[in-house]
């Protein structure tokens, strides 16, 4: 698959906030992301096309703390039995056994390990994502897109191997890569 969500990196947006202390203090604070985010994925196919997708059932909170980032951290988990495509044979595929098992893995799961501002407004995320019973280091980048009052948007993008996994059915016909592009909205608790 392609960059990724898991989502896992989406909360690596929250976490890339400007440098001025007194814009920072205001976004500091826990953050549940809310049901309107968007967590995209595709995998690329030799010769064009590829698969195209987006996770409807997800959540997650980031506990933001501007003033030191290294405290701040990302939890998300997702549910892969809610893959959509808009091609139902493909979406039966993807919840099988050959690629996300569904049956015996129902969550996705990311927890950040590390935070580091790349600015004023991107971090760079790294964490332990876990699916099929495996737990690898995964890395996203996160950008602040939008904030005002209790809420903020971050635009969250990485790159997952999917082979690790045992996900790489359709290798090398479809790419080992996922590509996940999140938009994740939070709102402050």
């Amino acid at each position: 698959m392609h960059r990724t969500p898991l989502a896992i990196g989406l909360v690596v947006l929250f976490f890339a906030v400007p440098a001025q202390a007194d814009t920072l203090s205001n976004l500091d604070g826990r953050y549940a992301i809310d049901p309107s985010s968007r967590i995209a994925f595709s995998v690329a196919q030799i010769g064009g096309g590829g698969i195209n997708g987006i996770f409807a059932r997800f959540s997650g909170t980031f506990d933001l703390r501007p003033d030191d980032i290294a405290r701040s951290n990302v939890r998300f988990s997702l549910r892969p039995e809610s893959v959509t495509t808009g091609e139902p044979r493909v979406e039966k595929f993807l919840r099988s056994s050959a690629v996300f098992d569904v049956a015996a893995y129902p969550v996705i799961t990311f927890r950040s390990t590390a935070i580091q501002s790349q600015g004023s407004d991107r971090a760079v995320i790294q964490g332990v994502l876990t699916a099929r019973g495996t737990t690898r280091r995964e890395t996203f980048e996160a950008t602040l897109v939008k904030r005002q009052g209790r809420t903020i948007a971050f635009r969250v993008v990485g790159d997952v191997m999917r082979s690790p996994y045992g996900m790489d059915v359709g290798t090398p016909i479809y790419s080992n890569i996922v590509r996940f592009e999140m938009m994740l909205n939070g709102r402050r608790r």
